[in-house]
């Protein structure tokens, strides 16, 4: 008993008590077939693989719900509004979670995070049955569900990986996280790829009722994956179950803590890196259509047939590059050269994506380099995202995440679309654009030095 003890007081340990450990008597001394076979992505450990399996198949579900409900949300709002009215929405987005922040974490200081898992996904699915019900009714409510779509994602998705960087150790984080990556990345595949089959013969209302019940899936799979992790743990994670968070804000946190602070700032960097290098992609796209194609209105089909083809096959090799990365490259580059190591990885990327512009503003040379860019930010970055907040508070893994990843995201969106207005107003080239843009990915890149050795300070000896 007093091995075992010694043991678990370890800083670091796989069974240390820290967010989720793992009593050592209750370890089964090999991998069962299971965790064989989840091994060939991440290092899954004895014990591990039945409750990594729940949790990457709940990512599989809500991103999968999410991806179905994507094209509702713009078929809705661009048949009854305008590209105007969605780029305003967008905005609009950020201005109401300044109040759903808060409330948010008001109500996670009632409930214990199964109750707060629970109750919240379940409000998010009886809202998709008053908006098919108000939209069957012939309610114009594209506006709000397009808002709506935008915070139910970046909410749901947060709340999903706090519950994990709840459930598991540092270390388990760092061996578990790329699997569950896997789960983010397939849902979002599989997601678009159901959405495009049934849009048209089930329609867009009927789409919502799917949501819905994908949902109330993620509520059982969520509470499974729970039971089956706890019931390996000790007394401190089954304690969890039971106890509320402190009444501190996510606002809170994040100005009391620069750990946290460089997180959303790093947020804020990388978004408007990511939306610039989009913009940027779509301008070369646009004058070479007009070169290929002519610009004149009676080519108008023509143009758009181009455009269209063009983008088709850039998100087709994006989520093929970005699935490949995570389920092969992720973990392994956690091994070799850990969290914080692959903090520089995409901005390095996106460093070269613009200078590469910045020399010579090629079509299909940007192209590469953004499929490389987009795909690496939706596996490996998303991954060290997560995993980052593995050695924060309770609170801060739930209020303060939920802080960066819904309003910090959305106020890069915000910054992008201004540096787009100011940067249109003053004629800026695709050169100009992009040697902003670089100046902006040195920022990131200094922000991603400071958050490393802050993230080395607290975790020394492993990540």
């Amino acid at each position: 008993m007093t091995a075992t003890k010694n043991i678990a007081a370890v800083p670091g340990s796989r069974f240390s008590q820290t967010g989720g450990a793992v009593a050592a008597n209750l370890a089964p001394a090999s991998k069962n077939l299971l965790e064989k076979a989840l091994s060939l992505v991440s290092d899954v450990q004895p014990g591990e693989g039945l409750g990594a399996l729940l949790l990457t198949v709940n990512l599989i579900v809500l991103l999968g719900a999410y991806y179905l409900l994507k094209p509702v949300r713009e078929s809705l709002i661009l048949a009854e509004g305008s590209a105007e009215i969605r780029a305003y929405s967008s905005a609009a987005q950020a201005a109401i979670l300044l109040g759903v922040v808060p409330l948010y974490g008001w109500i996670s200081t009632y409930l214990n995070r199964v109750q707060l898992m629970r109750w919240t996904t379940l409000f998010f699915a009886s809202n998709l049955v008053v908006f098919y019900a108000l939209g069957r009714a012939g309610t114009r409510e594209g506006v709000y569900f397009y808002i709506w779509v935008g915070i139910f994602n970046v909410f749901s998705i947060a709340q999903l990986w706090s519950f994990a960087t709840d459930l598991y150790t540092d270390v388990q984080g760092k061996r578990l996280f790329p699997l569950l990556g896997v789960g983010a990345s397939a849902g979002a595949v599989g997601g678009a790829w159901i959405a495009g089959k049934l849009i048209v013969p089930v329609g867009p209302y009927r789409m919502m009722l799917i949501g819905a019940l994908a949902l109330c899936l993620c509520v059982l799979l969520t509470r499974l994956a729970g039971y089956v992790i706890v019931m390996r743990a000790g007394a401190s994670e089954k304690r969890k179950e039971t106890e509320t968070l402190s009444p501190v804000g996510g606002f809170q946190l994040l100005l009391s803590d620069r750990y946290l602070m460089l997180i959303a700032v790093l947020m804020v960097l990388l978004n408007i890196v990511s939306l610039s290098g989009d913009f940027i992609l779509s301008k070369l796209l646009v004058a070479n259509a007009d070169h290929v194609v002519g610009s004149a209105a009676m080519l108008m089909k023509a143009r758009k047939a181009y455009i269209g083809e063009f983008y088709a096959g850039y998100y087709e090799w994006t989520n093929i590059v970005s699935f490949v990365i995570q389920g092969f490259l992720v973990s392994r580059i956690f091994k070799w050269i850990g969290v914080r190591g692959s903090l520089f990885v995409l901005p390095a990327l996106s460093f070269a994506t613009f200078s590469s512009i910045l020399v010579a503003p090629v079509l299909n040379v940007v192209r590469v380099l953004k499929v490389a860019e987009n795909s690496t930010n939706y596996s490996l970055q998303n991954t060290v995202r997560n995993a980052l907040m593995l050695p924060t508070s309770r609170e801060a893994k739930y209020k303060a995440k939920a802080a960066i990843d819904t309003f910090c995201m959305r106020i890069g969106d915000v910054l992008q679309a201004g540096i787009i207005f100011l940067g249109t107003r003053l004629r800026f080239s695709v050169r100009g654009f992009s040697a902003l843009t670089l100046v902006i990915t040195i920022a990131w890149l200094i922000v991603a030095f400071l958050l490393f050795r802050m993230h080395k300070r607290r975790l020394p000896a492993c990540c």
